[in-house]
């Protein structure tokens, strides 16, 4: 794919309308967080997610989409993404990410977190320095983020982030090998690929316009990872625990929004000295 991708450039009326589809995720993710407690099942936080998209007038990105089961994708201690909610009973103490993604007028909005159950008590003091380290990643992608870099070189960005983050353990968080962000737009997934890791072409240059999905997966061991038996849910080879973190953006005019962010990544963007520029 190296040098063959594009990055098209999106009108601000088609931003605008992408942020409806954005809002909406980062709202029901904002209810999900809330809702992430000991005894809930990955089922309900699914049926949950499906009923806020529809009542706001969207459509999930996810069910369906190449026959996958659920509005979410709920991935659970080792499982990095993509699994499949159901029956599963949360307990205080599990590292939880959760994925949505929503369509409004035909375009789509992509954003991912991670949860403890039970929350900073119940949890693993490794667990919140292993989620902390994506987030931290992710939102050093997203301010690296510019007109005129190549949209590969926030591969090394994320990376660099990840590696600087480092474990009380002297070791690096793993960077899941194969999993990726991507452009979006009226599709869910589009091209550009976007890396979490280091490569060497600098990739199609970023214009003004550009809408990319950054979502960095780390885990707490290696970068190797299988799929199980019901072929979606992706787990971490050597059974460690893994964290995923994800947001949509858009290059305006002015810099950055974040189109799945609720404040728009004003805050974040902000505290990095990111220039935040909504449209409108």
């Amino acid at each position: 794919m190296f040098g063959r991708e594009k990055l098209p450039a999106k009108t601000p009326e088609q931003i605008l309308l992408m942020r409806r589809a954005g809002l909406v995720v980062g709202e029901c993710l904002q209810l999900l967080a809330g809702s992430v407690r000991g005894g809930t099942t990955t089922g309900r936080l699914d049926a949950l997610a499906e009923e806020f998209i529809r009542e706001r007038g969207g459509t999930p990105s996810f069910l369906g989409y190449y026959g996958f089961p659920g509005t979410l994708c709920v991935s659970v201690n080792d499982e990095v993404v993509h699994g499949i909610p159901g029956d599963r009973e949360l307990h205080d103490g599990d590292l939880v990410s959760i994925d949505c993604g929503a369509i409004v007028e035909g375009w789509h909005g992509d954003a991912a977190i991670t949860v403890v159950v039970g929350g900073d008590d119940a949890a693993r003091p490794e667990d919140l320095q292993l989620s902390a380290a994506t987030r931290r990643a992710l939102w050093a992608g997203i301010a690296a983020l510019r007109p005129g870099i190549g949209i590969y070189e926030l591969g090394g960005v994320i990376e660099d982030s990840a590696r600087a983050s480092g474990r009380a353990d002297g070791r690096d968080y793993g960077i899941l090998d194969g999993y990726t962000g991507h452009g979006i737009g009226t599709e869910m997934h589009m091209e550009p690929t976007v890396y979490n890791e280091r490569v060497r072409p600098k990739g199609p240059l970023v214009h003004v316009g550009a809408t990319v999905a950054i979502e960095p997966m780390l885990t707490l061991g290696t970068h190797e990872s299988h799929e199980l038996d019901d072929e979606w849910t992706v787990v971490t080879e050597d059974g460690s625990r893994a964290a995923h973190w994800e947001h949509t953006v858009a290059v305006t005019d002015g810099g950055l929004w974040v189109l799945t962010a609720v404040d728009g990544g004003a805050a974040e963007l902000s505290a990095l000295g990111a220039p935040y520029a909504p449209i409108g």
